[in-house]
């Protein structure tokens, strides 16, 4: 739900939309580099962009009906040993939004509940806001029809392991609910992400569904991870093949264009870049910690190691607005955490190469 407390958000209309970061750098003369947003630091790969940009040669025809072989690429990207087996329970959608949209449209009626974090992406909240859903709060005992939890939770960094997040489900869901898991920023783990992930666990989830009528939808958007959030490009894995045709018959017709679909065909494909960012993005995470806690010392910083932001308590709504400010006046915006969070005295700085955190520290030094 937009936040009552911010009149103005740039081009987000408050009283319709909800907020997100990544929109500043196109007013910035001085544009720098965007840490407002989750992306990878290393940028669009090369090789998927390529292929994007040869697909406008066929952009005149329409794109393929059955989302393939996008669909089926990221299926052996997500199952390397048994991909045939699990595609069809996949489906791309029109970025994550889209897809969180049309599984909670879906989902049985009643009382909707986030994961247990402090605060959580809010697209879930707004959609089931949107669909009239009685809401709970993060602490709430109860348990709910609709259950949606961000893990990683972006933006506070929390992280359940699947034992962890297995009890989470048994504790908060009712049965025959719906329990929808973010696991976008999932992939950021390690090499051995897949063993940690949910998508994993098939026969967790059919056992649920079985026993209890529970069905588990594992939401991903996959422009953080790929750095292509202007192709909106995101998928779902269902719980049956059922409950994904289900979702094709009310999405509309070719939501992921041609352009969109040739990223993703060529970008499962590029395991240098993966290995760069597993490689890359602790070392510069630990980095720009540590030099913000020389600059700041009681600053306080959460989140996993491998993650690909900082969510910052500067303990002051003063200053954390002044580090909005003098990031954005630098060509560096950051965001901050009083839009849609309502956590005013938190900033997220996306993490980023050395040089580009030299040009956001050196704006810091007037706070």
């Amino acid at each position: 739900m937009p936040s009552n407390t911010v009149t103005n958000n740039g081009p987000w209309d408050a009283k319709l939309q909800q907020f997100h970061g990544g929109q500043d750098w196109a007013h910035l003369d001085n544009f720098v580099e965007d840490f407002s947003v989750t992306t990878n630091a290393f940028g669009m790969p090369e090789s998927a962009k390529l292929a994007a940009i040869h697909s406008i040669d066929h952009s005149h025809h329409y794109p393929p009906a059955d989302q393939e072989p996008a669909k089926s690429s990221l299926a052996r990207f997500l199952w390397p040993a048994n991909y045939l087996d699990e595609r069809d329970r996949l489906i791309l959608g029109n970025g994550a939004s889209e897809l969180i949209d049309l599984v909670i449209r879906m989902a049985p009626s009643g009382v909707w509940k986030p994961g247990p974090f402090q605060t959580q992406y809010k697209e879930y909240e707004r959609s089931a806001r949107n669909n009239n859903f009685t809401m709970l709060s993060e602490g709430s005992p109860e348990k709910a029809n609709v259950v949606c939890l961000v893990n990683p939770c972006n933006p506070t960094g929390d992280y359940l392991e699947l034992p962890e997040l297995k009890q989470w489900i048994t504790d908060n869901v009712l049965p025959g609910g719906y329990v929808i898991i973010d696991e976008s920023m999932q992939p950021w783990h390690s090499p051995e992400f897949r063993q940690h992930s949910l998508v994993s666990e098939r026969e967790y989830v059919e056992a649920l569904y079985k026993d209890q009528g529970i069905s588990v939808f594992v939401m991903h958007s996959w422009t953080k991870l790929w750095c292509c959030t202007g192709l909106r490009l995101g998928s779902v894995v269902c719980p049956t093949t059922e409950h994904m045709r289900a979702i094709k018959k009310a999405q509309v017709p070719w939501s992921v264009n041609t352009v969109a679909l040739a990223f993703l065909d060529a970008v499962v494909r590029d395991t240098e870049y993966l290995d760069n960012t597993w490689t890359m993005t602790p070392v510069w995470r630990k980095l720009t910690v540590d030099k913000i806690t020389e600059m700041f010392p009681s600053w306080v910083f959460y989140g996993r190691e491998f993650l690909s932001w900082i969510w910052v308590d500067t303990g002051s709504e003063e200053v954390a607005e002044k580090a909005v400010e003098l990031a954005k006046k630098a060509g560096v915006p950051v965001r901050s955490g009083r839009p849609g969070y309502n956590l005013p005295t938190f900033v997220r700085l996306a993490v980023r190469e050395p040089s580009k955190v030299d040009v956001l520290l050196a704006a810091w030094k007037a706070i």
